[in-house]
């Protein structure tokens, strides 16, 4: 298996290469050269190994298919190392929960940080792990969080060999909750830098200091943003469990409700989905910061700047440039890397969006890949997560709380429609309680946590001071 660029680069790279490199050369994303086909006998193999083994196993089979250059074993050990009832505190990893008529809640958050990037940045802690290793190399992680990336990637890399976390966040735009769990962090391998903006602005530098080639090198820069292939990758895994535990044969679709703000999630299941997973619609759920969702109803992808971010009570899908995008529009151009490089690259830079709405391709986003989506809003929030609560007798987060709004408008008479839950309702405490009048239950090891010490330095939006507070950190 080997991988190319979204933007033409296509010197053939291994996947422990692109696993350590981030973003290609080119400014482009790594994307693999075409996608496994998963036929009906390989699909019914699956879902004995998910039954009768387990979810790690079922993770070994998925990305076997796309990682080549470390030994079954070893691919199979760390797949086992990582997904544990220990870890994510039940044995079924991501079980699914009946909401409703048609409507299923699968539990992402289960992980040390309460996040769905647990599922994933747990498993690329012990591939950098692995891998450095094998290579006695060190790597500088640069990384940009609008709340979860950055907790569930520091808790997967503290105490790691060979790994330095540097950390962008948007002063003062996360959670209490969110905040406490990353700045409480003193390992010696762990770094915060808040930054006065947003997280659009977060996510340039990482990009700015990556397409340093130079500097990327200097500094051995990698990254754990959803830009990384394998992050994405590992999140594949649970579409193919969500779906083997809704139905139970192969001729059976299921549609997809995603929260989403940077592509990522739902971009992995758009992967499943190209493999042959029998995905009826993926819906994308938006927050007030509806660039998604004003895409797929209009064509027209419109960046917005800092000042037209807006602050939700889901904020960690307050994002306008989605980065993980560009992989899907490469695919939905028939992998044109010419094109796609001109959209993401000269034009979204020079005019700040572009228009597919005249180009019959666009009607493929439906139509071939099965994209829908929809947007929520504070109120809708509020009124949702009260009326599961009141009807079901569950909290949700604010997040999944825009993904079960949104699914229910795209229900579909016998195709189940499962919601990706996103976090626990305790990392948004204040608008949980705004809703129902009482505060979410707390998991005990997390008392008290917005007391602890904090260490965390603010900056300015500006990736020559990020690099130079690099430099000063590894020399």
């Amino acid at each position: 298996m080997k991988y190319i660029s979204t933007r033409g680069d296509q010197s053939p790279k291994h996947f422990c290469d692109i696993l350590l490199e981030g973003l290609a050369p080119d400014g482009g994303l790594y994307l693999p050269e075409s996608y496994p086909s998963v036929d009906d006998a390989t699909l019914t193999r699956w879902r004995e190994v998910y039954h009768q083994q387990g979810y790690a196993d079922l993770a070994f089979e998925i990305l076997s298919l796309y990682i080549d250059d470390i030994p079954a074993d070893d691919l199979r050990a760390l797949c086992r190392k990582t997904y544990t009832a220990e870890v994510f505190g039940t044995g079924e990893i991501v079980p699914l929960r009946h909401l409703e008529d048609g409507l299923w809640l699968e539990a992402l958050s289960n992980g040390p940080t309460l996040a769905f990037k647990d599922m994933a940045m747990q498993l690329l802690g012990n591939l950098f792990e692995y891998e450095l290793g094998r290579r006695g190399a060190e790597l500088n992680i640069l990384g940009a969080t609008s709340g979860d990336t950055g907790s569930a990637a520091e808790y997967a890399m503290r105490g790691k060999k060979g790994v330095r976390v540097f950390m962008t966040s948007p002063h003062g735009r996360m959670s209490p909750f969110q905040q406490a769990q990353m700045f409480s962090l003193m390992d010696d391998n762990i770094f915060n830098i808040a930054i006065e903006g947003v997280f659009d602005d977060c996510q340039d530098i990482v990009k700015a200091v990556s397409n340093d080639l130079d500097f990327k090198r200097q500094y051995k820069i990698g990254t754990v943003n959803s830009i990384n292939w394998a992050r994405l990758l590992a999140q594949v895994v649970y579409y193919f469990a969500g779906y083997i535990q809704a139905t139970e044969e192969n001729s059976q679709q299921v549609s997809f409700t995603v929260p989403s703000g940077n592509f990522g999630n739902v971009c992995a299941g758009h992967v499943a989905r190209q493999m042959g997973l029998p995905i009826a619609q993926l819906v994308v759920a938006t927050n007030e910061n509806d660039v998604l969702d004003e895409f797929f109803r209009t064509g027209v992808y419109r960046v917005r700047g800092s000042a037209d971010t807006h602050e939700t009570s889901s904020p960690s899908m307050d994002i306008s440039k989605a980065s993980n995008f560009e992989r899907f529009v490469f695919d939905l151009l028939g992998r044109n890397a010419t094109r796609t490089a001109a959209l993401f690259g000269s034009q979204l830079n020079q005019v700040g969006q572009f228009d597919l709405s005249a180009d019959p391709l666009f009607a493929q986003a439906a139509g071939v890949y099965g994209f829908a989506s929809g947007k929520s809003t504070h109120s809708d929030r509020l009124a949702t997560i009260r009326d599961v609560f009141q009807r079901h007798g569950m909290v949700i987060d604010t997040h999944t709380a825009d993904g079960v709004k949104v699914a229910r408008e795209h229900v579909q008479a016998g195709t189940p429609m499962v919601v990706l839950e996103t976090a626990l309702p305790i990392k948004f405490a204040e608008t949980i309680h705004e809703a129902l009048g009482q505060l979410p239950d707390r998991p005990a090891k997390f008392n008290g946590i917005e007391a602890l010490p904090k260490r965390v330095v603010v900056m300015p939006s500006d990736a020559a001071r990020v690099k130079t507070f690099i430099t000063e950190r590894c020399s």
